[in-house]
């Protein structure tokens, strides 16, 4: 129960993203307050902990878990070590916003799912922040409004910078492309039954044994055609962007903001350079959203479901970027509590 100093969060994970959600539910969230930190890397832990009144630091989420000062989890650690986390904050009853991927296979996001349906109500928000990003939320509001008339295809763009080291070849599916796949879900309201991945001539710019871009088909199933393309390398900054053809007119988002700047010859504006600046305010938005429900006892937002089925997507993605050729996606029945 969150006391009158407002709900007390564990953040478990304290790399890039980790430690920007301390820095918000620190600095811009209203209603919240980080009382634990837990990171494999105990220095790290203890440095963003000290500098927050009241915050522990730990090395095993299980002990933060445990703590009479946590009323809820925020999950930013590797995709692999979610599970375990998530079925501890589970059995512990406790409500948790997780980073996507929620679980990096369908074997592991099914049994979140269970363990979610034997509590008998939602506990998990996933966090596919896109949803809250205002010119997302535009374009799902006007082909929720019918006026644009059925949605037949979309096309979706996701450009990198760079990617960090170790990143792989599946990693552009089921870390990257996972986002597409839940706004694609969202946007059109409708599961997503097959995936095509083509791999165009490799920028030079990848590392060695990288495809990049590469260019990834859905097909949905009123039968929509969605095309992504994910380029990891582009060399210019962060870029996502995305346009929906209907049957009586076209939609897009993504395209640079201002303010346009002509100076010295030349006019040009800005390209953030990674998804933290991009997404800022959506991620902003996202956190005090969770913040609000859990204090009034509800969870809202993307489910176990829709981690879950972004997880099947992209394993049949990576099935199809490793073998080729299209892959059909195969899920579970959709069960009662995520209806």
């Amino acid at each position: 129960m969150a006391s009158q100093r407002g709900l007390g969060v564990a953040v478990i994970g304290t790399g890039k993203m980790g430690a920007d959600h301390v820095r918000r539910l620190h600095e811009v969230v209203s209603g919240a307050r980080v009382t634990a930190v837990v990171d494999i890397e105990a220095d790290r832990a203890k440095s963003l902990a000290g500098g927050i009144e009241g915050c522990t630091a730990y090395t095993e989420p299980s002990a933060a878990l445990a703590a009479q000062d946590v009323d809820a989890v925020l999950i930013a650690s590797p995709g692999p070590a979610h599970e375990s986390a998530l079925i501890e904050a589970l059995g512990r009853d406790l409500p948790v916003l997780c980073e996507k991927p929620m679980t990096p296979d369908t074997a592991s996001a099914l049994r979140i799912l269970e363990a979610e349906q034997r509590l008998g109500r939602r506990r998990v928000q996933v966090g596919f922040m896109r949803r809250y990003d205002i010119e997302y939320a535009k374009l799902k509001r006007l082909l929720d409004g019918g006026e644009l008339g059925r949605a037949l295809m979309l096309h979706q763009r996701h450009r990198n910078l760079d990617m960090p080291p170790g990143f792989t070849d599946e990693m552009l599916i089921s870390s990257s492309v996972s986002h597409e796949v839940d706004a694609t879900r969202w946007q059109l309201d409708q599961e997503i039954t097959a995936v095509t991945v083509h791999k165009p001539t490799p920028t030079s710019h990848a590392p060695a044994g990288m495809n990049d871009p590469q260019f990834i088909l859905f097909e949905t199933a009123s039968g929509a055609l969605v095309d992504v393309e994910i380029f990891g390398h582009c060399g210019y900054g962060y870029q996502v962007q995305a346009e929906a053809v209907c049957e009586r007119g076209t939609v897009r988002i993504g395209d640079e903001p201002g303010p346009r700047v002509s100076a010295a010859g030349r006019w040009g504006g800005h390209v953030p350079p990674d998804y933290i600046e991009r997404f800022e305010d959506a991620y902003d938005r996202e956190v005090q959203a969770w913040v609000d429900a859990t204090r009034r006892g509800d969870i809202t937002g993307p489910s176990t479901w829709d981690g879950y089925a972004a997880s099947a997507v992209c394993e049949a993605g990576v099935v199809s970027q490793r073998e080729g050729g299209r892959v059909t996606v195969e899920m579970v029945e959709r069960p009662a509590l995520y209806e």
